[in-house]
């Protein structure tokens, strides 16, 4: 419902009038319980409305006193953001202002709350995002009770709609290619299946996640929100360029959300879903980037992967091909394999700095218990080239075999032109001699020099760089990251090349 906000005023002074008559015929006692609270018509009063240009609407709903006696909530406010204004302005009851205080409802009666919108969606995305979310603070007899407020800033494709958020939908092609080409972007609500489908996502391609804390008793209660998950039927092909890259990231793009891991759930690439591919692929802000289920398999190349709360990638019983990723900025290991698989990884960086994680852990073992007394295990192929694998913790390889005293080779690996850290790794355990399948490779430690600046996430090589024309050439594989040419006698470790 869009109402004059004009009238809306009119209406509560009227109303005001009224209630001002009842409460002089009979004062009612207030209620003082702590216990007792208020009721409201909804939870979360949703503006179903995506502004094209600088626009306002209006809702409402109920505040309910379901006692016998009258209530006084003590204030309602909108606290606002950071020191922001509020896109939202109030009328409760007849009182306009976004901090209202001794606000009274009569025994068994209930008053109206307006709340207005206004959006202007040219201004920037930290400004006035996608979906604007505030909550309604009331307070009452010492308790607190909020109303979440939402509205939608930009234009944009909701899929599958703007109140899919705890919900689960179906991609589903029939078989065919679905290309998502527009070029306003794509804001993905609850969890998208996609099924029977090959669903393409071309340069330039911006695909936004509403995550959160979502209920839904079908799933299991209380979960993460926010996840694209691809059955063994479908495919996600990911076709991003070095100057229009496809961007997967949260729904917040406020200065304070840029950067802050686990906004929403991550992509899922499902058992047996074969044949995906990502291309100049930015991944950020998720739980995880992309796990991999069993017998699922991808290509990533020229890809970045962080700023994560898990896993930038864990993959199970999988197979991926890489070349010239970048995975950083993620709380447990950057890159995550258990219950073997099949691994070629080219020119690639991944570090964990500042985190009690790891950049590398692989595995040929799933557990099935806290102790892994029940596990079962898979033979594991990996064959990492020019690659490096640093960060804070002296070790970052960490390589685990159940079977090892009976079945070794079921793990063959190797490091080829490599850099690493590592250090108790060749002291303790079954990997001792994990410099034995190594070939070429640089041991570093914190006193090298090898990136510019990784405290602030500037994973170029260092002048000094230990890096530096390590590599070994590898054919067609002629361009770094940033397209940057490759040498073509010695060229550098890692997926980025130095500028000679």
């Amino acid at each position: 419902m869009r109402i004059s906000y004009n009238w809306l005023f009119s209406l509560g002074i009227i109303a005001t009038f009224i209630s001002s008559i009842l409460l002089s015929c009979q004062k009612d006692s207030l209620i003082t319980d702590s216990s007792a609270k208020l009721t409201f018509s909804t939870d979360t009063l949703r503006f179903d409305t995506a502004f094209t240009q600088i626009g306002t609407a209006v809702y409402s709903f109920r505040i309910h006193n379901t006692h016998n006696q009258a209530i006084k909530i003590s204030r309602i406010y909108l606290p606002g953001k950071n020191g922001k204004k509020s896109f939202f302005d109030l009328n409760i009851d007849g009182n306009a202002g976004n901090d209202l205080k001794d606000i009274e409802i009569p025994a068994n009666d209930s008053i109206y709350a307006f709340v207005r919108v206004t959006i202007n969606p040219n201004l920037p995305l930290s400004i006035s995002p996608y979906v604007i979310t505030e909550d309604l603070i009331f307070e009452t007899n010492g308790n607190t009770q909020k109303v979440i407020l939402e509205a939608w800033g930009q234009d944009a494709n909701y899929i599958p709609s703007k109140t899919s958020n705890g919900k689960v939908a179906i991609l589903n092609g029939n078989g065919q290619e679905i290309v998502w080409g527009d070029s306003k972007p794509y804001v993905i609500y609850g969890i998208l299946l996609l099924e029977n489908v090959k669903l393409t996502l071309p340069a330039g391609t911006r695909i936004h996640v509403h995550g959160g804390i979502a209920k839904n008793d079908s799933l299991g209660g209380r979960y993460n929100d926010g996840i694209i998950y691809v059955f063994p039927t479908a495919k996600l092909n990911v076709k991003g360029t070095k100057e229009n890259p496809v961007i997967f990231e949260g729904d917040r793009l406020e200065d304070d959300f840029k950067e802050e891991p686990g906004q929403w759930g991550g992509i899922i690439l499902g058992a047996g879903s074969t044949d995906n591919v990502f291309e100049y692929a930015t991944i950020k802000n998720s739980i995880i980037g992309i796990r991999m289920d069993s017998a699922s398999s991808m290509r990533i190349l020229n890809s970045r992967i962080f700023n994560i709360a898990g896993n930038g990638i864990q993959a199970s019983h999988a197979t991926i091909y890489g070349e010239n990723n970048l995975i950083y900025n993620c709380t447990s290991d950057a890159l995550r394999i258990v219950y073997g698989g099949n691994y070629q990884l080219n020119y690639c960086t991944i570090v964990s700095y500042g985190q009690d994680a790891i950049a590398l852990k692989f595995s040929n073992t799933i557990c099935y218990d806290q102790f892994c007394n029940n596990f079962d295990t898979y033979p594991l192929y990996a064959r990492f080239n020019n690659c490096i694998f640093f960060g804070s913790k002296v070790d970052q390889i960490d390589i685990s075999n159940k079977l090892h005293q009976t079945k070794p080779q079921e793990i063959d690996y190797q490091f080829i032109n490599c850099v690493f850290r590592i250090r108790e790794l060749l002291t303790k355990g079954d990997y001792q001699n994990f410099l034995t399948n190594t070939q070429d490779c640089v041991q570093g430690s914190s006193l090298d020099r090898l990136f510019v600046k990784p405290d602030n996430d500037d994973y170029h090589l260092d002048s000094l760089s230990i890096a530096d024309g390590k590599a070994f050439p590898i054919p067609n594989i002629n361009i770094d990251l940033e397209n940057v040419n490759r040498d073509a006698i010695k060229p550098d470790v890692g997926c980025f090349e130095k500028i000679k």
